[in-house]
């Protein structure tokens, strides 16, 4: 390695890491700078697809190494397990290897967090890795053929995706889904009756405005008192992410996300730049909160924002609005809630075969964006807000 070489080390390769690292790579092929991508596992976690594998469904097995093919980026298989932003160094693996960085890229993500119901880190399985929703799946083989009963606890886009793939791909199973709010609550009234339509045609019970305070081995135990018979559980509501900013003394909020500036990058260490769910990233609207639809947009802004600094130019603050939700129903069924940059929904919606498409075309778009940006800057935002957006957060 020349000593003139700019070292950018990439912590993750989910969907934000990966689109970081390779348009990094494009945009600064001619800077003298060596990227380092880093993450446990070589291979590529499609986390809009995770609801399918624990339906039973069968996905495109996706190498890391594959994908980084041509891209001159070097992947370092293994867990960060220690950052020191003073030597600008990452342990990986507890000090099996030691990388030094100039800039580094936070894209660790989240996951969903069983540690705040009694019993659910014991009782209850998690789509938080291709591993967690096989184990699932497995598993829900059994319960179906014997006509058992399913329970998705959390009533977000992921629990309203899992409960719906679960019912369609096993008609015999009793599945039910137990959320706090009215599911499709964050959308219109047409989108969300649509839903709920789709819902009682594939048999899924809806058990809303009620909370779980304990998973049993055959049972879930509401606010209520009540008992919910549950021979399978799956838990999707809560997130928690890695502890690894705060143990390294990187500035964090009181959910451990990296405190960032207008242009993401560390307000206690600037040339730490954290992406998507691992960032606490503010609006003149409001708070961003962690999807794929956000993540992306912030990795290509980061990767383009390490380019300008290293051409020596200023940073632009960073843009963003939603666009829309889309939720699948099963795998024939599907409705898109269009809404403001602020995530509220606008009037129109799409239902039925055209939203099958529209959300395979989402689902399947960060690998063709990989692909492409190899070689082209393509865009990951669908938005940036509008007015919304063009004045400071407050």
């Amino acid at each position: 390695m020349s000593n003139n070489e700019h070292r950018i080390v990439v912590l993750g390769a989910g969907y934000t890491g990966m689109l970081a690292a390779i348009r990094l790579a494009h945009r600064t092929r001619r800077a003298g700078v060596r990227i380092t991508l880093v993450n446990p596992s070589d291979r590529f976690t499609e986390r809009l697809r995770m609801h399918q594998l624990a339906a039973g469904h069968t996905l495109v097995d996706r190498s890391i190494p594959a994908l980084l093919t041509g891209t001159g980026i070097d992947f370092v298989q293994g867990k960060a397990t220690a950052i020191d932003p003073g030597a600008r160094t990452v342990d990986i693996d507890h000090g099996t290897a030691t990388l030094d960085y100039d800039t580094l890229v936070y894209a660790l993500g989240s996951a969903t967090d069983t540690t705040r119901t009694p019993g659910a880190d014991v009782h209850a399985h998690t789509l938080n890795s291709p591993q967690a929703a096989t184990d699932f799946a497995a598993r829900l083989r059994d319960v179906a053929a014997a006509g058992g009963s399913v329970t998705v606890c959390g009533g977000g886009l992921t629990g309203i995706e899992a409960a719906s793939e679960i019912a369609e791909a096993h008609p015999t199973a009793n599945v039910t889904l137990i959320s706090r709010e009215e599911p499709g609550a964050m959308m219109g009234p047409k989108a969300r009756a649509y839903l709920h339509r789709a819902l009682d045609r594939l048999g899924v019970t809806v058990r809303s405005g009620a909370r779980v305070t304990k998973v049993l081995p055959d049972a879930v135990e509401l606010d209520t008192g009540a008992l919910v018979a549950s021979d399978l559980c799956l838990w999707t509501a809560g997130v928690k992410v890695s502890p690894l900013a705060r143990d390294s003394g990187i500035a964090v909020d009181d959910r451990g996300l990296i405190a960032v500036d207008s242009t993401l990058r560390s307000v206690s260490h600037p040339d730490i730049h954290a992406i998507g769910d691992a960032a606490a990233i503010r609006m003149a609207w409001g708070e961003i909160h962690g999807t794929c639809q956000s993540g992306m947009p912030s990795a290509q802004y980061t990767a383009d924002t390490i380019a300008r600094l290293l051409r020596g130019k200023p940073a632009k603050p960073f843009r963003f609005g939603y666009f829309h939700q889309p939720v699948s129903l099963g795998r024939r069924d599907a409705v898109i809630q269009f809404t403001q940059a602020d995530d509220t929904p606008r009037r129109a919606c799409l239902t039925g075969r055209a939203a099958v498409l529209y959300k395979e075309t989402v689902s399947g778009s960060p690998v063709t964006m990989y692909r492409l940006s190899k070689r082209m800057n393509v865009s990951a935002t669908l938005s940036k807000g509008g007015r919304a957006t063009r004045r400071p957060a407050a």
